[in-house]
């Protein structure tokens, strides 16, 4: 019962590993560790290397050893590809996940809503007119009411991601359209 306990700690431990190590490469791929984790990749493969050779008695054993082996291979096949990227320069690390969320509200420039909706209540009106439409376009005040109240639908569909809108003239009349600021 001793053996059986100790490869259960042993397994533990490197699936802890694993996870630790899957952690540190996530960081050097965000750039915030400046080397890989070669070293650490090694000695786990080095003790998961180990267990091959090992008879294991215990089927529960045996198949949590054969789970954590594929998904360290899984891992180490990933993690080879993303640093064959890397070398390629065809690797685009994401730092705007990374950067502080004050600095990203300090990025995107805040537009007035009530200028935003004149504006678009103007480039609707010169829409309606273009497409032959009768009648005048909403007022401005409309127009603020209306991104008001569709503000939680943009936000659910796009977070907090700075949006822009325009007007849409595709279809038989014009539309205000919302889409993800570049």
């Amino acid at each position: 019962m001793d053996e059986r306990r100790e490869l259960a700690q042993e397994l533990d431990e490197i699936q802890h590993l694993i996870k630790e190590l899957e952690i540190r490469y996530e960081q050097y791929f965000a750039g915030i560790e400046r080397r890989e984790p070669f070293n650490e990749r090694k000695n786990i493969a080095r003790r998961i290397r180990h267990f091959t050779n090992r008879h294991i008695v215990w089927t529960d054993l045996k198949f949590r050893y054969q789970g954590i082996a594929s998904r360290f291979m899984s891992y180490g096949q990933y993690w080879d590809r993303i640093l064959r990227l890397i070398d390629e320069g065809k690797y685009h690390r994401h730092t705007v996940k990374i950067s502080p969320p004050s600095a990203q509200k300090t990025k995107s420039k805040s537009i007035d809503p009530k200028i935003e909706a004149a504006k678009l209540q103007q480039e609707l009106s010169k829409a309606r007119e273009n497409c032959g439409l009768s009648g005048s376009a909403p007022s401005a005040e409309k127009v603020a009411s209306f991104l008001a109240s569709q503000r939680e639908k943009i936000r659910d569909r796009y977070g907090d991601k700075p949006v822009e809108f325009s007007i849409d003239t595709s279809g038989d009349k014009p539309r205000i359209k919302v889409s993800l600021r570049k």
